[in-house]
């Protein structure tokens, strides 16, 4: 009779701990949006609160003024600053071992693999499901935001409605059932308008995001001896060309005929502190013979600037 090992769940709990840091960073590499997303300068930690607030200004400050001497400044209290709120979503992923499983692998090296096997089976699933949740065209109402949901002229994001008199919270979105094109095209419909249009001076959109049909379709549009690449993104391991300054890749989640043109000082990635990626004990419900853990994740994705990033849909090859 195999006796247990009541050093296992003390075993499971350090070693799944270990796991967290790998399940962080092996996440998000082969989906270019999650690793963009995930960079270590974007991911954003809050300590909590209600709502995930991200402060706007939307307006200009018309007190500035030139003067003379003794010329009144004028004092007028200003609009023009607002606030963005997002709920906190919560993700969650579990790890489960029975009880025939802990009897088979009772030696200590055995159990460490068959937790190894678990664990990746975990990131799998994440990855599937962060990348299926960020290009949701309609996000369920648990799930976390989505481009379609942020990237848009019309709607609510952060509680604020892009209507007629909130112009300000709408991106460059143009649809139009013909083929991507570098320049020109028809109604401001090519790859140069979006570009423009999303750009203040050097405040331009640093990742364009599409399907490998219309990334190949710009590829074929480039003379090969101006194919130039990202070194940072291609270190990343993703396949890339530049439009202007800014790297384009793609990703198989994207939804077929779309392109967008996202600036990062103005889409983030927020998680709540003490709650990314949080693993509670192994513990054995009473009526199970299994011992059970969760990875929690609590956060959303945020956008503070929409007019900053653009869209085109229904393109084609």
């Amino acid at each position: 009779m195999v006796s247990p090992n009541t050093n296992f769940d003390a075993l499971l709990t350090t070693t799944l701990a270990k796991y967290r840091s790998r399940l962080t960073d092996n996440i998000f590499l082969d989906r270019p949006l999650t690793q963009w997303l995930f960079a270590k300068d974007r991911i954003r930690f809050d300590d909590g609160g209600v709502k995930i607030v991200e402060p706007l200004i939307y307006g200009s400050n018309d007190t500035v003024q030139t003067y003379s001497g003794y010329d009144p400044i004028a004092l007028t209290p200003q609009e023009g600053i607002s606030a963005a709120e997002f709920d906190w979503k919560q993700l969650a992923g579990s790890v489960a071992i029975n009880g025939l499983e802990e009897a088979k692998n009772s030696g200590e090296a055995a159990m460490l693999k068959l937790l190894d096997a678990r664990v990746m089976q975990l990131e799998e699933s994440l990855k599937d499901k962060f990348s299926t949740m960020f290009f949701a065209a309609t996000p369920g109402a648990n799930d976390f935001n989505s481009l379609p949901k942020l990237i848009s002229d019309t709607g609510i994001a952060g509680n604020i409605d892009a209507t007629s008199t909130n112009t300000w919270w709408r991106s460059y979105v143009k649809s139009a059932a013909e083929s991507l094109s570098i320049g020109g095209g028809t109604a401001g419909n090519s790859m140069t308008s979006a570009y423009n249009t999303a750009s203040n001076g050097n405040d331009h959109p640093d990742l364009g995001i599409t399907t490998q049909l219309l990334f190949e379709k710009y590829e074929s549009l480039l003379p090969a001896s101006v194919r130039y690449t990202d070194t940072t993104t291609a270190n990343a391991g993703f396949q890339n060309l530049l439009f202007k300054q800014m790297p384009v890749v793609f990703d198989t989640s994207c939804t077929a005929g779309e392109f967008y043109m996202l600036n990062s000082k103005y889409i983030q990635l927020v998680g709540m502190s003490g709650k990314w990626m949080e693993q509670t004990p192994f513990l054995r419900p009473e009526n199970m013979d299994a011992k059970y853990s969760l990875i929690l994740s609590y956060g959303n994705l945020t956008i503070r600037n929409r007019k900053r990033h653009a869209k085109l849909t229904a393109k084609t090859a």
